[in-house]
């Protein structure tokens, strides 16, 4: 029986594959957007649309708290707070999208781009 499988383990062990999970979704944040493989944009997409939701739905410190609690940098986790989630405050869930990219050049792994979704507002100008 496949009790309580629920994510990909990506080759890692627990706390390597949490730790990069992590870092991904910093450069994420800061960024704006992430190439990487299609297997970890995948896991990746769902821990950013967490991270967001977190952010947005609950008074600031609570929100500043929990995002810390996941994004490795606090300037990052400010801007995730104050930036990133007001433009999503209209939005329930899907702020990601995986657009799928190219083969890495090393071992042609298949790739992906993680970027935030534009709001209607930046999209506009």
């Amino acid at each position: 029986m496949r009790h309580r499988v629920k994510r990909k383990k990506l080759g890692r062990r627990t706390e390597h594959r949490v730790m990069m999970l992590r870092n991904l979704v910093t450069d994420l944040m800061e960024h704006g957007k992430v190439v990487t493989t299609i297997a970890r944009a995948k896991e990746l997409r769902r821990l950013a649309d967490k991270v967001i939701t977190k952010a947005k739905s609950q008074d600031k410190l609570k929100a500043i708290r929990e995002v810390n609690a996941i994004i490795t940098r606090e300037d990052v986790a400010f801007k995730v707070v104050n930036e990133i989630a007001p433009k999503y405050a209209d939005r329930n869930g899907g702020y990601t999208r995986l657009l799928h990219y190219d083969f890495r050049k090393g071992d042609a792994a298949p790739t992906a781009i993680v970027m935030l979704v534009e709001t209607e507002e930046e999209s506009a100008e």
